[in-house]
């Protein structure tokens, strides 16, 4: 006979007791979870990792925000955002608090259900969903001539994935900044085990004023991150200012494209849900993007699409779409947990706005309204300082 853990143990009777507590509806509801939840729930128990490579089921939290406060923060996160058609977040003076707040909600359901690269990437032919994240990748790197010795800004690095790649590929020194500290600890933390540290560094700060000198670095990337900013023209004139004169940034923008009618209300719909549901004041248009980089000094040296670039690629929404019973099987893990008291309240709630804004994304992106890859290449001019 197969020794039970003790963690296991302790944990299945209290799992008993807590159950015994609940009402009838409560009981039905962990019921309809059903036996895919349970057996995933009961995995995560017996098979329980510790490399913390990603949070396990029973470890969801709200990441910097106290486990008693989630539910209020995310009812205020909700509240920010207007109400009428095209309103985006209320009061943009809040947007980077806002932002903050966001990423402390979800970065624990991104790493659990996504992986540690916060992003979308064209499916490439006969090549695995990993394999295609890190071409989409490894394309900054040699977009912005990195090599051994250069140093590179990774601005809104999240938990670092993209970091890891650009680093390893290149030889070159990357620092990665953003607005949540939660992220800066777990980037470290990933940095540190998969052996990247002696080639990254990341801080905590706003990339609207970031704690770098003038013409610090010699590459910068942004992917899919500056659409956060509350305006365009703020982040990309931090990056124009740390940068080296002669050197590049490129940013893969989420957008809305030409196809895009702000008359047409399914149109506006589907951005205000793609807005609300990842943390965006609003959404820019990709030749507000190429004006923004302009504005603030930069030369525009490509501008494309990386969504229909290539007609052999698979959609970059292949993956969500693939993914839509593999959502509806987290989400009756999530609520089962919440309902046993084993995550914090409002997280159950979380979860539901990103599987609701899954939705909203495959259809910006089978309408054709909206990008998360427009390819950005801007070149600071040698003459500038």
């Amino acid at each position: 006979m197969v020794a039970v853990p003790a963690l296991v143990t302790k944990t299945v009777d209290r799992l008993s007791a807590e159950f015994d507590k609940l009402s009838t509806t409560q009981k039905y509801a962990i019921g309809v979870a059903g036996g895919v939840a349970s057996l995933y729930v009961v995995g995560s128990l017996l098979f329980k990792s510790s490399d913390k490579s990603k949070p396990s089921t029973f470890e969801l939290t709200g990441g910097s925000i106290e486990a008693a406060k989630v539910k209020a923060e995310f009812d205020a996160y909700s509240e920010s955002y207007g109400k009428n058609a095209g309103d985006g977040i209320i009061d943009r003076t809040k947007t980077v608090h806002l932002v903050d707040v966001f990423y402390s909600l979800v970065t624990d359901i991104y790493e659990w259900g996504w992986g540690q690269s916060f992003h979308f990437s064209p499916r490439l032919p006969n090549k695995d969903l990993r394999a295609s994240e890190a071409a989409h990748e490894a394309r900054v790197a040699a977009l912005l001539r990195l090599r051994p010795g250069m140093k590179a800004l990774d601005c809104g690095c999240g938990v670092g994935g993209p970091m890891r790649t650009v680093a390893s590929v290149s030889g070159a020194h990357v620092t990665g900044i953003t607005i949540n500290q939660y992220q800066v600890d777990r980037a470290k933390y990933h940095n540190l085990k998969q052996g990247v540290a002696p080639l990254t560094d990341v801080v905590r700060g706003d990339f609207l004023n970031m704690p770098f000198k003038d013409c610090t670095f010699d590459g910068a990337y942004a992917i899919e991150a500056t659409c956060h900013a509350p305006k365009l023209e703020g982040v990309y004139g931090e990056i124009f200012r740390v940068l080296k004169p002669g050197c590049y940034f490129v940013s893969y923008e989420w957008v809305s494209t030409c196809k895009y009618d702000p008359t047409n209300p399914e149109h506006v719909r589907i951005i205000d849900e793609i807005n609300f549901g990842n943390g965006l004041p609003e959404m820019r248009s990709w030749k507000e993007a190429e004006n923004a980089g302009k504005n603030v000094g930069f030369d525009l040296i490509m501008s494309m699409d990386l969504a229909t670039a290539s007609v052999v690629s698979g959609p970059w929404y292949e993956r969500l779409r693939m993914g839509k019973y593999t959502h509806a099987i987290n989400h009756s893990i999530v609520s089962a947990v919440d309902a046993i008291g084993m995550a914090p309240k409002g997280l159950k709630e979380v979860h539901h706005m990103l599987v609701e804004v899954a939705k909203s994304l495959i259809k910006g992106g089978e309408v054709g309204v909206f990008t998360p890859m427009h390819l950005l290449l801007f070149r600071k001019p040698e003459t500038a300082q």
